[in-house]
Order: C-alpha cells, then structure tokens, then sequence
C-alpha cells in the first residue's frame, strides 16, 4: 500500500520529493509562485493547483493519508488566537494551514519551518502552533535537525519538522533519524574540471583582488561580503538563502581550475540533495532558480523522515490485520507538546 500525500507550501518539490523516494504517492499540490511551480511541473504529474492557499477549494483536496507544508512563519499573538484561531482577517498561512489539516483529517501531518520558529515572538508563535495542533487532535513531536548531520548533505542547514499522528499510539512509535557521519564533500558536487559560464566568475569583477587574498582552500566555500571575505571553515555550505535571488554576491562562491565562481544554480539545488537530473527550466532567469533553492528543503533530511513515518504507518496498519478481534478502547491521554 502507498501512502497518500497532498503538500502545501509545495515550492519546487523538495518535501514531496523526499516523502515520494521513500515510498509514498504524493497525489496533490499547492503553490502560488509561478516560476517555483514551472520547475515542480518539469518534475511531476500530478494536479498542482496553482494559486494562493487561501484561494483553494478545501473541499477539492483528495482523500489523503499525510499533509505536508513548509508554511512561511510569520508573526501572530496569544491574543489573537484568543480571539479565534480562524480569523479570516489574520491573513497567517499557519492558520490557513490549520485549515487544511481540519477538513482533510489526514493521518499525519508533516510541517517544515526555519529553526527561529522556537522563539519568534518569544516563544508565543511557537506555542500557538503547539496548542491548535493539540486543539485539533494531534499528537506530535518536533526536533531542530541540521541537514550536514541527518542528509549527509555537505551544507550547514538547521530547520525545525513538526510531525502530528491522530493515533497517539503512532506519535509514540515515531522516532526522528539519527544523526548520519558527513561523508560527503563539496566535491561531490562541485566538479573543478568543467568550466561554467563566463557569467559565474569573477575575474573582471571589482572584487578580484579581495577574492584572491582570501580565497586559497579548494576544499570548502567562501561568502563574498561588501567589506570582506568569510571562508566557511567546517568546509559545507553555509545555509542556502531565498536572498541567493536578489543579486548581489549572496550565492556562495568556490575555486575551480579556471577561477573563482559562484555556484551555479543546478550545484544549489544539489547542496539541497535534489538529484542531478531534477529538471530546472531553462526558460526560468537564474535569479529565480536561486531564489527556489534557498526557499526548498533538504531532500534526503525529509526523506529518512518520511521512512520513519511510513514505517510506523505499515507497522500499525499490520498489527491491525494481525489482530482483526481485539478491539481497543480510547483512553485519555495527556497530548505530547
């Protein structure tokens, strides 16, 4: 049996990438920005709805067993969820996200957010999620986990995953994977032999002489400053950022056999673990592929956690036919915040 997964927040399909490698069958999608959602259509068939989330119709999302959403954090008080959580005027995509887990009921729920979300607001925002996820019926866990660490992606990435099960019996099954050994290196996707385009180097750039004073080490990767050069000494990749879009000298640069460059957009999505092959538009400016690479997750992050959720899943579900005549009775149990 393969599990269901309809995604929200889809981007390019980083999460439904890791949760379809591990076995499920992601069925539908959500995502408003038109180029994000040009690259995810190079890369799937199924309906993507293209549109803001609170424009879709709840009622047209498919029966499904997983929800996922990368939803945007912003801010929103205690006291506006004392006021009522479904406020049509808060405009917060959590709560729209709410929404969704309410009307299609899925078995688990699968949320992926910046490591700040701990303690925006100090604290408040965070636990507003806790509550209306509790509220709604969910029992769940949650874990700051750092892709170098749990992907074996060579890149210094920490993001918070909220994982909710209806069945409390599965939220005390589901364990978060345990850290892997780094064995990959930027080498593994930086090839020094294969000259890029001129567009990416920098030897006719103001910022030449600062570069080559600095940049010495082939084994990692540098940030280009206004005022200086940061070489990123665990020798990853600092944290791919939505801002690699905006210009500038945000993409982190390398040395190769032909000079000093930025990455190109196909090597950020491979610091993100997104395959070789996975399809980027060349209709789509650079700008906007760099935008899509910081904005997505790391695949192999989400797809060790996908296995665990899909394990106790199948686990469950046989124990189920195994036992067909026990019948189990509800207890109360105190929901794990």
């Amino acid at each position: 049996m393969k599990y269901k997964v309809a995604s929200l927040f889809a981007g390019v399909g980083g999460i439904c990438l890791g949760f379809k490698n591990a076995g499920a069958n992601i069925i539908w999608a959500n995502e408003m920005d038109k180029w994000a959602c040009e690259t995810y259509k190079h890369n799937f068939n199924h309906p993507l709805i293209e549109s803001k989330i609170e424009d879709v119709d709840l009622n047209s999302i498919p029966n499904i067993d997983i929800l996922t959403s990368g939803f945007p954090c912003t801010s929103f008080s205690i006291a506006g969820y004392k006021k009522g959580f479904e406020d049509e005027k808060s405009g917060h995509l959590f709560m729209e996200t709410l929404k969704v887990i309410k009307t299609t009921q899925p078995q688990v729920i699968f949320l992926e957010n910046v490591k700040n979300l701990l303690s925006h607001d100090n604290g408040n925002t965070f636990t507003v999620i806790k509550e209306a996820l509790a509220d709604a019926g969910y029992f769940f866990k949650y874990k700051v986990l750092n892709s170098m660490e749990y992907g074996n992606v060579p890149q210094n990435r920490e993001r918070i995953y909220i994982i909710g099960f209806k069945d409390k019996k599965h939220c005390d099954m589901f364990k978060f994977p345990s850290p892997i050994r780094l064995t990959k290196t930027i080498h593994d996707i930086i090839n020094p032999t294969i000259q890029k385009d001129s567009k990416f180097y920098y030897e006719n750039s103001k910022y030449y002489p600062m570069l080559s004073a600095v940049m010495k080490n082939r084994n990692t990767t540098y940030q280009l400053r206004r005022v200086y050069v940061r070489e990123n000494k665990n020798n990853v990749s600092p944290t791919l950022t939505a801002h690699m879009g905006t210009g500038g000298h945000n993409v982190p640069l390398v040395i190769d056999n032909y000079g000093f460059r930025k990455l190109t957009p196909k090597e950020c999505f491979m610091f993100q673990g997104f395959p070789a092959n996975y399809k980027l538009p060349s209709s789509i400016a650079n700008t906007h592929l760099y935008k899509q690479a910081g904005n997505s997750v790391t695949v192999p992050v989400v797809e060790r956690i996908a296995k665990n959720i899909l394990a106790v899943l199948k686990k469950s579900s046989f124990n189920s036919s195994s036992n067909s005549n026990i019948i189990y009775f509800p207890l109360n149990h105190k929901r794990l915040l």
